[in-house]
């Protein structure tokens, strides 16, 4: 078994994201939206992961950026830049962004994100938080000692039906206990944005942008 590293509080919030700059963010959602449109979705669900992250009681902070900030990240949040290499070893490189203490990584393709589903985060007890995401992948991943990251996210494979599950395992194999968030599903593509916009809180931005997309459509 691996050795305890207790929580002390609330979690240091991490947003893993990308600069919602058109043919760079959303390309699975063109067609049947143009780049632009793709890309103004792209940063109505950043800025919904944003918002909800804000609202939640957090040691500290941080946009993990590919890219630059824009008008729509609010005060609040350190930036940085993400490293270089694939997703593993940019997800790698995020957490050494933490000081010690309990950490949170989350995506910008779920903005179906509320403050309940990190109740808990950052407790006493596990050693590990996971999210999985219904196509594969995973939406959250979390450490109460954020130095183990490193060793368990690098070699994961990225961007595959399995990547979840291989993800999961290693955090098992290595003695971790493990907490399970819910399941969320992505926004990947258009089917997605409409199933998770249907999902939404009350005045998520995400979903309005999608109606509004819809009406001009007609």
């Amino acid at each position: 078994m691996s050795p305890r590293h207790p929580a002390t509080g609330p979690a240091t919030l991490l947003v893993i994201a990308k600069e919602p700059v058109p043919g760079r963010v959303k390309t699975r959602l063109t067609p049947p939206y143009s780049p632009q449109e793709a890309a103004t979705l792209a940063e109505a669900a950043l800025t919904d992961t944003l918002y909800t992250v804000l609202k939640t009681p957090a040691r500290r902070r941080v946009l993990v950026l590919d890219g630059v900030p824009g008008p729509w990240l609010p005060p609040g949040f350190d930036t940085v830049s993400q490293g270089a290499g694939g997703l593993d070893e940019r997800i790698a490189a995020a957490f050494g962004h933490c000081d010690r203490g309990p950490a949170l990584l989350v995506g910008m393709d779920t903005p179906q994100l509320t403050t309940e589903l990190f109740a808990g985060v950052g407790r006493d007890g596990p050693d590990a938080w996971f999210g999985a995401a219904s196509d594969g992948g995973f939406w959250a991943l979390g450490f109460a000692d954020p130095a183990r990251a490193a060793a368990l996210v690098r070699g994961v494979p990225m961007s595959t039906e399995r990547t979840g599950a291989v993800q999961r395992r290693r955090l098992v194999e290595a003695g971790l206990s493990v907490i399970d968030l819910p399941v969320l599903r992505d926004v990947d593509t258009a089917a997605d944005a409409v199933a998770v916009a249907a999902c939404c809180p009350p005045g998520s931005r995400f979903a309005a942008t999608l109606n509004s997309l819809a009406e001009e459509g007609r």
